[in-house]
């Protein structure tokens, strides 16, 4: 992925009513980490943006976890199958904070973040597997994040429109990560739900 003169974005960011869907192509699997880095890096010029970050498995979402942790820019938390109930209320709890303070930050004039706390002036970002994603059924809220990336493409298209009911805003956008022959994957998934995913544009730090 080419991020070579990309621009932060300065004007606030347009909403849209419904989710956009882009795709970003990487050319090898070993180039697929390194690229989502750089997403994260463009998503860093929007102070407080939340993110989710769906994995396929445990190991990716380690693989993940590892890669990001030392980006200073990046506040990130990660749902994993035998992780305490109550951490994992508290780490859902605080990432719906941050969706309050971003579009508190999105419809507000700038000038006013002398009471936010440093560390929620980076993005906020939890990183999850599918199968522990938010459970609305068993009465947990949606997390309503800005950005969903799918770092792991879905397989079905069940699974593609369960991450965004329990993960994403409804003005949110959608990236989806695609290597080599996960493009017929990628089309299907299009078709079937009748969506139209883009390729993602150059500018997409304005668009979040």
């Amino acid at each position: 992925m080419a991020t070579d003169g990309i621009e932060a974005a300065s004007p606030p960011s347009q909403h849209f009513s419904q989710p956009r869907h882009f795709y970003v192509a990487v050319d090898r699997l070993q180039f697929k980490m390194e690229t989502l880095v750089d997403l994260l890096g463009l998503a860093g010029t929007r102070t407080c943006l939340p993110i989710v970050v769906c994995c396929s498995s445990r190991d990716e979402l380690d693989a993940v976890c590892y890669a990001v942790s030392n980006l200073p820019y990046i506040s990130s938390s990660s749902l994993y199958s035998d992780q305490a109930e109550a951490e994992r209320a508290v780490i859902l709890e605080k990432f719906r904070q941050a969706t309050t303070v971003w579009s508190q930050k999105v419809t507000e004039p700038s000038g006013g973040d002398t009471d936010i706390e440093k560390d929620e002036y980076k993005l906020h970002m939890i990183v999850v597997t599918d199968a522990c994603l938010p459970l609305v059924a068993s009465g947990e809220s949606p997390i309503s994040a800005r950005l969903l990336i799918n770092y792991a493409l879905p397989t079905k298209k069940e699974i593609y429109m369960r991450r965004l009911s329990t993960c994403l805003a409804a003005d949110g956008i959608v990236i989806n990560m695609v290597v080599g022959g996960e493009v017929v994957t990628l089309k299907a998934i299009e078709e079937s739900s009748n969506l139209i995913i883009a390729e993602m544009p150059i500018h997409i730090s304005e668009m979040l």
